[in-house]
C-alpha cells in the first residue's frame, strides 16, 4: 500500500506534536524572546530538530538544506531558515535552560494526551514478576574537543560533558536527566537524580553511585536499592540470610565496618555473592541491598536489568546527533543535547501510538527519508514491512521433487 498524499510534509507533522504556543511562552518565562528578532525562538528550536532528525553534521549541512526549502520551512508555524552565524550565536547565547523545560514539558504533554505512553514498550529483560516501578541510574560522557572547551575540561588533554541519567526501565523512558562537564564524581549526582523516587520503588545503579550516606537516605524513604558493592569495603558478617545453592555462593547480613562507612550507614544490609555470565564467561559478582524479602537470584536478575540503560545510551548515540557538535561552548552543548532528548520522546512516542513493530533505529531512518515528502505519516510507518517477517509457508510433501527418486 502507497502512503496517501498530503498537503503537509511528514517534519511538519512529527512538529506538530509539540504544543504550538509552547515555544513562545517558554522563550518569554528564560528571556530568550528578548534575544532574538528575525531569527525567532521557534525557528531556532525547529533548525536544531531538524538537525536531529536529518542527523546533519555542521552548521552549514543545516542551513544550506533549510534555505533550500525555504517555503515549506515557513509552512511550519513561520520558521525561517537560519544563517550559519545566526544559529550559532543562538545556540551560544540563548539560555540553555529553555531547551531543558521544553523536553519536560512536551514529555508531559505527551504522558497527558496518553496516559498509557511507553507501556509495552520497556526493556526485555526486566524480570515481570516485579510490579513496581524499577529505575536504572548511569551516565554517559560526550567526548568534545579539549583546546576549545574550558568549562569541560577534566584531565590535562581530554574534555567531557556527562550525561546522568535514571531511566524507566518498564517503559524505557528518561524520568531524570542532569548534562554538566565531566568534571565530578557519578556519586555526587546520585541524590539528585534519585530525589523523586517514591516509597515501594526500586533503583538500580552500579558502584559507581555507592554512597553510603545516600543509600542510607532512600533505605529511610522506603525506596529500595539494587548495586555492587566496592572493593574495598570494609564489612562483617552478622548472620547468614539464607543457604547457598546453585550459582549463589553467599547470601548474609552484614554491617559495615568502615571508620566512616559504619556512622554514615550504621543499619544491616544483605549481601550477595553470586556467579554470573559475562561476555560468555563466568565471573563472580558482589551486590549489597536494602530488601530481606527477595529471593537472592531475584537480586541478581535486578541488577543485570540495569544493562537497559547502557543499550539507551547506545541507541541515542547511535542514532541522533549527539558526537558531531554545532558549538563547543557549554550552552551550545545542552541545547544539542536536550534537542536530541525532545527528538527521541517524540519518536518514541510515533513508535507507542503507531504500534511501530521493528527497531528504533529503523523508525528513524524510515523517517530520515521522506521529511520533506507530503506524504501521509501514519500510512508511511503502516506501508514499512519489506524486513518483516516472512510469511509461513505451508508443507507440501507431495508437491517436492528428489532428483534420483523414482515416482509412479
Amino acid at each position: 500500500m502507497k502512503p496517501s498524499k498530503r498537503k503537509i510534509t511528514v517534519l511538519k507533522q512529527i512538529c506538530k506534536l509539540i504544543p504550538r504556543n509552547l515555544v513562545p511562552k517558554l522563550a518569554k518565562k528564560h528571556g530568550v524572546d528578548k534575544q532574538s528578532r528575525s531569527f525567532t525562538p521557534w525557528s531556532h528550536v525547529f533548525s536544531l530538530l531538524y538537525a536531529q532528525l536529518s542527523h546533519s553534521m555542521s552548521l552549514n549541512d543545516v542551513c544550506d538544506a533549510l534555505q533550500n526549502h525555504k517555503s515549506a520551512v515557513n509552512d511550519i508555524r513561520e520558521a525561517v531558515p537560519p544563517s550559519r552565524n545566526g544559529l550559532s550565536n543562538a545556540n551560544r547565547k540563548r539560555n540553555a535552560d529553555m531547551a531543558e523545560d521544553l523536553f519536560w514539558t512536551t514529555f508531559k504533554h505527551l504522558q497527558e494526551v496518553t496516559p498509557r505512553f511507553g507501556v509495552g514498550h520497556g526493556y526485555c529483560g526486566v524480570p515481570h514478576r516485579f510490579k513496581r516501578t524499577i529505575s536504572a541510574v548511569d551516565s554517559s560522557t560526550i567526548k568534545l574537543f579539549a583546546n576549545c572547551l574550558d568549562w569541560a575540561k577534566h584531565r590535562r588533554r581530554k574534555a567531557a560533558a556527562k550525561m546522568h541519567l535514571r531511566l524507566d526501565l518498564q517503559t524505557f523512558l528518561p524520568r531524570y536527566v542532569v548534562v554538566k562537564a565531566a568534571d565530578t564524581h557519578d556519586s555526587t549526582e546520585a541524590k539528585e537524580l534519585c530525589a523523586g523516587i517514591s516509597a515501594g520503588e526500586i533503583v538500580t545503579f552500579d558502584k559507581a553511585y555507592v554512597d553510603f550516606e545516600h543509600l542510607y537516605n532512600l533505605s529511610k524513604r522506603q525506596v529500595f536499592w539494587v548495586t555492587r558493592s566496592k572493593d574495598n569495603m570494609q564489612y562483617k558478617a552478622v548472620g547468614q540470610h539464607s543457604v547457598p545453592k546453585g550459582n549463589i555462593l553467599q547470601d548474609v547480613r552484614i554491617k559495615l565496618t568502615g571508620s566512616k562507612t559504619s556512622i554514615l550507614y550504621a543499619e544491616e544490609m544483605r549481601l550477595v555473592e553470586a556467579e554470573v555470565k559475562v561476555d560468555g564467561k563466568i565471573k563472580v559478582m558482589t551486590f549489597i541491598t536494602d530488601n530481606f524479602n527477595w529471593s537472592p537470584s531475584s537480586i541478581c536478575e535486578l541488577y543485570k536489568s540495569r544493562w537497559a540503560i547502557e543499550l539507551f545510551f547506545k541507541q541515542i548515540k547511535q542514532t541522533l546527533q549527539i558526537a558531531d557538535f554545532m558549538g563547543y561552548n557549554e550552552n551550545a552543548v545542552r541545547w544539542q543535547v536536550w534537542t536530541a532528548l525532545l527528538t527521541y520522546i517524540l519518536l518514541r512516542y510515533l513508535d507507542h501510538i503507531r504500534e511501530w513493530p521493528f527497531s528504533f533505529p529503523r523508525l528513524f531512518t524510515v523517517l530520515r527519508a521522506v521529511l520533506w515528502s507530503l506524504v501521509d505519516l501514519n500510512d508511511t510507518l503502516e506501508s514499512c514491512g519489506t524486513a518483516g517477517a516472512p510469511r509461513r509457508i505451508r508443507a507440501a510433501p507431495e508437491q517436492g521433487y528428489l532428483p534420483g527418486f523414482a515416482y509412479g
